[in-house]
C-alpha cells in the first residue's frame, strides 16, 4: 500500500478479466456446480470448504490432477480430531507426481555463493534419480525405511529425497551446519538405512570442512553406508576415514538411467520426518504424511499462488 497525500492507495489490483481466469475463481465455478451454492466471495467458499470437507478435498484431488487411486472414501470419523483420517482408501507416489514433467526445461537452477552455477533439466532429474534409486535398492532399502541427509539446499539433496520417496522410504534432512550431537540427537532416533553428508560448505565466505563432524557422527548412527557428496570436492579423503562410507561417484556409478520405479504407498504413510528445536528435551519427531503433503502442496501452489508450470520459484537457503 503507499500514502498518497493522507489517503492510503493500493500498489496494485488485478484486472476483472485476471480475477474471471485465475484458478481460484475456476475452482469456485467448479465448487458451485458440486455444492449447488453460488459463492459470492473467498469467505463463503472457504466457509464451504470447512462444512463440506470431504467434497472440498475431493474436488482439490481432482482439480490438481494428483497421479494415485482416490479411492471411495474421502473423510472417516470427522467429528474426532485423532480419529480422522482422509483418503483412508488412497494409494500415490509422492515423488511420482513431482516427477510427471519431462523435458528440457529446466527443473532445478542452483547457484551457489561462491559462484557455482547448475542448471538440472526435467530429463536430467529423472536420469539422476533413477541412478540413486537403483542404488538406494541395490543397499534394501524398501517402504518404510528411513534415510537421514545432512546436507545443503542443492540439486543432490532434491535428487536423494525423489529417489528415497519414489521407493516408499521416509527422507529426514538437516543443515549441514548443526553441530554433531544436534544431528545425532535427532537422526539417532529414526535409525536411517543411509546418511548423506556433504565434505564441507561454503558460509560467509568461508570453507567449512565437515570431516571431524561426520565422522562423530557416523560413529554413533549405525547406517548401512554414509554418503559423502563432493560439495568440496574432498569427498574422496572424507570417505576413506569412515568406516562405512562412500563417495556418491562409487555410490552411483554401476547404474545407467532407466525409467524410475515408483512404490505406491497409503495416503497416510510417513514421507518427511521434521524435528522440534530439542530447547526442551530429546528433539520430538514431527512427521509428515505423503498424500497430506502432496495435497496441501497443490492446493497452495496452484489455487492460493497461481503457481503455473512455467513459473518460476526463488527459496533462500545458505
Amino acid at each position: 500500500m503507499s500514502d498518497n497525500g493522507g489517503s492510503v492507495q493500493p500498489l496494485w489490483s488485478p484486472t476483472q478479466s485476471s480475477i474471471d481466469t485465475s484458478p481460484m475463481s475456476v475452482f469456485a465455478a467448479k465448487a458451485e456446480t458440486i455444492s449447488g451454492t453460488t459463492f459470492n466471495n473467498y469467505v463463503s467458499l472457504h466457509r464451504w470448504s470447512v462444512d463440506e470437507m470431504s467434497d472440498f478435498w475431493s474436488l482439490v484431488w481432482d482439480d490438481s490432477q494428483i497421479i494415485g487411486c482416490k479411492g471411495e472414501r474421502i473423510l472417516i470419523n470427522a467429528q474426532q480430531m485423532q480419529e480422522a483420517q482422509f483418503f483412508p482408501d488412497a494409494v500415490l507416489n509422492f515423488a511420482e507426481n513431482l516427477l510427471r514433467k519431462t523435458g528440457s526445461d529446466p527443473a532445478i537452477i542452483f547457484r551457489r555463493e561462491d559462484g557455482l552455477r547448475e542448471t538440472v533439466s526435467w530429463d536430467q532429474l529423472h536420469e539422476k534419480v533413477s541412478c540413486w534409486q537403483q542404488a538406494m535398492q541395490a543397499y534394501g532399502v524398501v517402504k518404510g525405511d528411513c534415510i537421514a541427509a545432512m546436507l545443503p539446499n542443492s540439486p543432490d539433496t532434491v535428487i536423494a529425497m525423489l529417489a528415497a520417496t519414489s521407493l516408499g522410504a521416509i527422507w529426514s534432512s538437516c543443515s549441514p551446519d548443526f553441530g554433531d550431537k544436534a544431528v545425532v540427537d535427532r537422526f539417532g532416533q529414526i535409525e536411517p538405512r543411509l546418511f548423506f553428508v556433504c565434505d564441507g560448505y561454503y558460509y560467509n565466505g568461508k570453507d567449512i570442512d565437515l570431516t571431524d563432524r561426520i565422522s562423530t557422527i557416523e560413529a554413533q548412527l549405525g547406517t548401512d553406508a554414509t554418503v559423502v557428496l563432493p560439495f568440496m570436492d574432498r569427498a574422496d579423503v572424507v570417505a576413506s576415514i569412515l568406516s562405512k562410507g562412500v563417495t556418491l561417484a562409487t555410490f552411483i556409478g554401476a547404474y545407467r538411467p532407466k525409467p524410475v520405479e515408483y512404490v505406491a504407498v497409503e495416503f497416510s504413510h510417513p514421507l518427511y520426518i521434521l524435528f522440534s528445536s530439542g530447547t526442551t528435551g530429546v528433539p520430538k519427531c514431527i512427521v509428515h504424511g505423503a498424500g497430506g503433503s502432496l495435497i496441501q502442496h497443490k492446493k497452495e501452489h496452484q489455487l492460493h499462488l497461481d503457481i503455473n508450470k512455467n513459473d518460476k520459484i526463488f527459496y533462500l537457503f545458505r
